[in-house]
């Protein structure tokens, strides 16, 4: 955004005060969750987040115990009032709770991200039950329990909300995760008409494969190859077209699946 953009944005899509954000799966430092959560605060927005540290303990990348301390003090330095809820989204009766803590923490949301996931590497012959139902359970059904919350609850200005979702093309080895986010993109498609009576405009966002600490360096390479670009996606990338869809500038973007991934998704013209 330009620095005019920016100066707009810190008035809030409702044109005075500081706007609240509640931004889904910032558990990691690296994740591109932490990035949304400090360019929002750095746009004018008070965050709320959440993070779940049994699912980062159980990825290889393991837990980070102090992270979302640390990012509550970064949008803090920001002038973003903060709060964190650790907060398992694989629960249906979690969501309500979470809005319940977020409203009476800070207030009203304006925007809802939502960053979270579950994702375990599997294929087609690979794939149990368990994980399957658990990918489903929280990357689709806390989707849809987590907008439903949003829109019954929603206060601002006709015009004002915002719901961002994460999605992925990825499935090929990888069946519930994409298969999954999916069924995701999807229920954020069919809030932007269900909702369109509340004026709040809802798009997805599939960023591609993004650095956050989870490639191989032969992937790394292979990536940059294939990328127009030329360089790996960063989470940076992806927060700054969260921040421009939730700003007034981005209010006639609505019911899209928006690819941020330097091209490669477009390789080939396909």
């Amino acid at each position: 955004m330009t620095g005019e953009a920016r100066a707009e944005s810190r008035q809030g899509v409702d044109g005075a005060g500081r706007p609240l954000a509640l931004v889904t799966g910032a558990g990691r430092a690296a994740g591109i969750a932490s990035s949304v959560v400090l360019d929002l605060a750095r746009a004018g927005w008070d965050v709320a987040f959440t993070y779940w540290t049994p699912y980062d303990a159980r990825m290889r990348w393991g837990a980070e115990p102090g992270a979302p301390d640390e990012l509550r003090a970064k949008a803090a330095s920001l002038g973003a009032r903060t709060h964190a809820v650790e907060a398992d989204l694989g629960d249906p009766a979690v969501p309500a709770r979470l809005f319940d803590s977020v409203e009476g923490a800070l207030g009203n949301v304006t925007a809802l991200v939502l960053c979270h996931c579950e994702s375990v590497d599997s294929g087609l012959s690979d794939t149990t039950v368990e994980s399957f139902d658990l990918h489903f359970a929280v990357n689709a059904r806390a989707t849809w329990l987590l907008i439903r919350e949003y829109g019954l609850r929603f206060r601002g200005r006709h015009g004002s909300g915002r719901i961002v979702s994460l999605t992925s093309d990825h499935s090929v080895g990888n069946l519930p995760y994409g298969a999954s986010k999916g069924a995701m993109d999807r229920i954020t498609s069919a809030a932007a008409h269900e909702l369109a009576h509340l004026g709040v405009t809802c798009n997805s966002i599939d960023p591609g494969p993004t650095d956050t600490g989870w490639m191989t360096e032969e992937q790394k390479a292979d990536l940059i190859r294939a990328t127009p670009l030329g360089r790996l996606g960063v989470p940076q990338d992806c927060a700054h077209l969260v921040t421009f869809l939730c700003s007034a500038q981005g209010g006639w973007i609505n019911a899209q699946l928006l690819r941020s991934d330097g091209g490669l998704g477009r390789v080939g013209g396909g």
